[in-house]
């Protein structure tokens, strides 16, 4: 569904135009999520002075952007 709507509104003819030059935008912010996500366990560890093993229920802040 995603790929329709792109597809209209920058006004390519088929489908598989936007499918194929706009892939890569989608793969970026999968890999910026991770990131973030790594980045925020990192964090929790360096902050606890230990790996978090999973045991113990943590609430912690992230940044969005």
């Amino acid at each position: 569904m995603e790929r329709v709507v792109i597809k209209e509104l920058l006004e390519h003819a088929r489908i598989g135009v936007a499918a194929t030059v706009y892939a890569h935008v989608r793969l970026r912010l999968q890999r910026d999520a991770i990131d973030l996500l790594g980045n925020a366990l990192r964090s929790s560890a360096e902050i606890t002075g230990k790996p978090d093993d999973g045991d113990e229920s943590s609430l912690s802040a992230v940044p969005v952007r």
